[in-house]
């Protein structure tokens, strides 16, 4: 998978900084995942908590439309100084893209209702069911709320050796409540670190 989805130079180069700068980019698989899901469905607005590098931040802005923005979020100002060379160097003009410096649930609560296509988050585990809390308060109706690292979010049953830590239990909550929640289409995808995405559903009558 991840041979097949291949990085040209500012990808590659935007992860191999997040590397050294133990930002932990995502993988070519999961950027590559996250392109198809913006471009299927024609975003044109998009949260991103953990701006990171820019490495995810480029793979989104791919996949969405031309006229389209991308908001990211990250409280790490060196990360977000390193995204805006990555993403000049992949050919996004300044206008493509909202930094907002700050922790993500003082700055989430401040953006619209309603008015974003996708929601990614890869930043505080602990932090994650939070992030659902808020993403489907700020998605459209058809909107997709994406969480990065959640091949935790599998349902499994822990020994007494085995007892999850903080992250972990954080992940597998917001999978619980993903599969749970009858207004969300829930998907795992296994590339990457995996990806857990959930749609939500317009609330219709008869739905």
């Amino acid at each position: 998978m991840e041979q097949y989805a291949a990085e040209d130079d500012p990808l590659a180069t935007a992860r191999e900084v997040g590397r050294r700068a133990d930002s932990a980019p995502i993988s070519a698989a999961g950027g590559a995942a996250l392109r198809f899901l913006a471009a299927a469905i024609g975003a044109r607005s998009v949260v991103e908590i953990g701006t990171g590098c820019g490495s995810s931040g480029i793979w989104l802005l791919r996949g969405m439309r031309p006229d389209a923005i991308l908001t990211s979020v990250d409280i790490d100002p060196e990360y977000q100084e390193l995204a805006r060379d990555a993403y000049r160097r992949a050919g996004f003009a300044a206008n493509r893209t909202r930094l907002i410096q700050g922790r993500a649930l003082d700055v989430l609560p401040r953006l619209t209702d309603g008015a974003y296509d996708l929601v990614f988050a890869d930043a505080v585990k602990t932090e994650y069911p939070d992030y659902l809390t808020e993403a489907l308060r700020l998605l459209r109706p058809g909107g997709i709320a994406v969480f990065n690292n959640a091949l935790d979010a599998a349902p499994l049953s822990d020994g007494p050796l085995s007892v999850p830590g903080p992250g972990t239990a954080a992940i597998r909550e917001v999978g619980r409540l993903v599969r749970e929640d009858d207004r969300l289409v829930p998907l795992l995808l296994p590339v990457g670190e995996g990806l857990l995405a959930a749609i939500r559903e317009d609330a219709s009558p008869g739905r």
